[in-house]
This record gives C-alpha cells, sequence and structure tokens, in this order.
C-alpha cells in the first residue's frame, strides 16, 4: 500500500479580497505563519510521503505559481485544469491518474487552503486514515466546540472500530450547514462532526464509486488519462458536480473518524483573526501598525505603509497597494460584495 496525497489548489477566494486577487488566490496568501496556505499544506505531509507522490490539481493561471511554491515536486504532479469543474472531477482525474500508475495506492486529498495549528496530531490521524481507508473512503470529521453555522456536518454512526489509537464509525448522514438552533442541538448531541473536506481512500474504490454513481464523468476521465493531451477538449466537458454530492453521500463505503486537531477552513478575514496570536485587546496587528482604544480587531499592513486605527471595536483593516478593506468583523463575509462590485464596473484590475 503506497500513500499519495492530493491538494486541490482551485478556488478564487474572494472572500480574501484585497488581499486575494484572480491571479493570487486564498491558497498563495501567507496566513497564519510564513509560506503559503499551499505551501504549509504540503509541508506538513512531506514527513509522510515523498515528493514524487504529492499531487496538485490547479487552474491554468495558478498552474506557474504552484510549481513555484513547490518546486520538489516533478512538473507533471502539477495538473492544471483548463477551466474548472468541481471537486468530483478534479478527485476523479488524479485519483484515475494515479491509479493508472498504481493499482495498490491509498490518497488522502486535502484543500490547499486550510489552517491546521497542530501538525503533528494531523499526521498522527492521516497515519490512522491511511490504514483505515485501505478498502474504502474515511473522512476527517472535527469534533466541534461551539455551534458554527460554517460548515456542514457528518452524523456518525453509532457503531466504531478502532484503528491506530483512533476509531472511525459509518457515517449516519450529511448535513447542510445549518442554522444557529440546529447547529446548538448538532453540539448537544455529541455525534455530530463539522465536515472538514478531508479525506483519505483506496484508489481502487474511489474509482469504483466513481463508475457506480456518476458512471458518464468516469467514462470521460477514463478518456482523458489514456490521452492526457486531449485535456483542453475533454476537461471543459466533464460532468460538473461536487464529490460530496456526487459520491460521498450517495456511497455505502464512507465512514469518519473524529479528529480533534485544530483546524480551520479559514473562510473569511474574521476566521483569519483566530489563526494568528493576539495582545490583551485581544487585536491582531501584522505590519506597521499603530492602535489605540481598539480591541478585538485585525489590521494587516503589510504591504508597507504605516496603519493607525483609534477608538474601533471589531473591525478588520486590510491594506495593500491599490485598495484597503474596511469591514466589521461580523461582516467580513460579505467582502465578495465589493468584488461583485468590481465586477459590475468592469475594474478588472482590482481584481
Amino acid at each position: 500500500m503506497a500513500r499519495y496525497v492530493v491538494v486541490m489548489a482551485g478556488g478564487s477566494g474572494t472572500r480574501f479580497w484585497p488581499a486575494s486577487r484572480k491571479a493570487r488566490p486564498k491558497q498563495f496568501l501567507s496566513i497564519g505563519q510564513d509560506g503559503s496556505l499551499l505551501r504549509q499544506t504540503v509541508d506538513r505531509v512531506l514527513p509522510m510521503v515523498p515528493p514524487a507522490q504529492v499531487y496538485v490539481v490547479t487552474g491554468a493561471v495558478h498552474a506557474e505559481h504552484a510549481q513555484e511554491d513547490l518546486p520538489e515536486l516533478p512538473e507533471g504532479n502539477v495538473m492544471v485544469e483548463p477551466t474548472g469543474r468541481n471537486t468530483a472531477p478534479c478527485i476523479g482525474w488524479a485519483t484515475k491518474a494515479i491509479l493508472h500508475k498504481d493499482p495498490d495506492a491509498v490518497i488522502a486529498v486535502l484543500p490547499a487552503d486550510h489552517y491546521i495549528r497542530d501538525e503533528e496530531g494531523f499526521r498522527d490521524h492521516l497515519a490512522a486514515a491511511f490504514e483505515a481507508a485501505a478498502g474504502g473512503i474515511v473522512l476527517f470529521g472535527i469534533v466541534p466546540d461551539r455551534p458554527e453555522t460554517g460548515y456542514g456536518y457528518i452524523q456518525r454512526g453509532g457503531a466504531k472500530r478502532p484503528v491506530a489509537g483512533h476509531t472511525v464509525h459509518p457515517v449516519a448522514r450529511f448535513v447542510e450547514k445549518p442554522d444557529h438552533p440546529t447547529a446548538l442541538k448538532y453540539l448537544a448531541a455529541g455525534d455530530y462532526l463539522w465536515n472538514s473536506g478531508m479525506f483519505v481512500f483506496s484508489a481502487r474504490a474511489m474509482d469504483e464509486e466513481l463508475t457506480r454513481h456518476l458512471p458518464e464523468l468516469s467514462r470521460d476521465l477514463d478518456r482523458l488519462v489514456a490521452a492526457p493531451e486531449q485535456v483542453e477538449a475533454i476537461y471543459p466537458q466533464l460532468q460538473s458536480i461536487s464529490i460530496d454530492y456526487g459520491v460521498m453521500e450517495r456511497s455505502d463505503r464512507t465512514e469518519v473518524m473524529p479528529a480533534a486537531f485544530t483546524w480551520s477552513d479559514v473562510g473569511s478575514w474574521e476566521a483569519a483573526k483566530d489563526v494568528y496570536p493576539a495582545d490583551e485587546a485581544e487585536n491582531v496587528a501584522l505590519g506597521d501598525v499603530f492602535l489605540a482604544d481598539v480591541r478585538r480587531s485585525l489590521v494587516d499592513a503589510r504591504a508597507g505603509r504605516f496603519v493607525a486605527v483609534v477608538g474601533l471595536d471589531d473591525v478588520v483593516v486590510v491594506d495593500t497597494p491599490d485598495a484597503v478593506l474596511v469591514v466589521r468583523r461580523d461582516r467580513s463575509q460579505d467582502v465578495k460584495q465589493v468584488v461583485t462590485h468590481l465586477q459590475t464596473k468592469g475594474r478588472d484590475p482590482l481584481l
């Protein structure tokens, strides 16, 4: 059984404007520690998986940046999507390409834009998941510590089996992002876990599930693997569907491993604040910053200019060479409204 890792590095990261742009989305930003989130993701697995068995799937506009970020990966291991077609084609393409080379492969799929502080804890869980997934599909379900409404949930079944110091459970059901009262009920119930979007599977098992549940996509991906030079013609025609809806929610081979390591999908500037050390007023100041009578705020001045904030609480301020964002922390998800406005006005240089 050989271990492989597939890192999904697509997406635009519009909630991180103005730091995130089309040519440099969230996965290429440095958040929480040195190096881009993509670089951090790969560094977490290199103690377990050699570079030759790490693959990155990204868009054409980001391929060069990904290769620069990850020079130790063989060139062919950066798989370039001509256009985004959601996660099932992305994961299916990588799975079939790896399966073609190694029929015994077990593959971990990781998003490129997540933050994990406890890297040793993550690797301990990942090693157990590689073992547990030898014949199926194992998802990481983060043990919730608050009634979070921004994540989907996985309800675990009551049965369990021990694997390398951890337990895996059958998946009872997947549920969409809940409202606050429902999230409170999930937290109290104790058998609901956050769906992290990270999972491990036998390449054979995933190939069989793709064939079973998404036969047309599976056939088209087989054509692509047989004729990779046809990617520009074949890929844009692939069925666009998520791996959760297309496979995970339909498969009877899924299990979930409860995971307690510190994890964030860093889905907004508000979430980004929580991955940095804060001062006694719960502020995070990055770069040349002066704060007076400010609490629970994030100020990012790493672009180089001096930024001063006085008398404000619960705000995010981000300074870049050509744009400044000021937003209330509880409205940070709405930054995408700015991106929509710029698109409508044709202001491409700011996108």
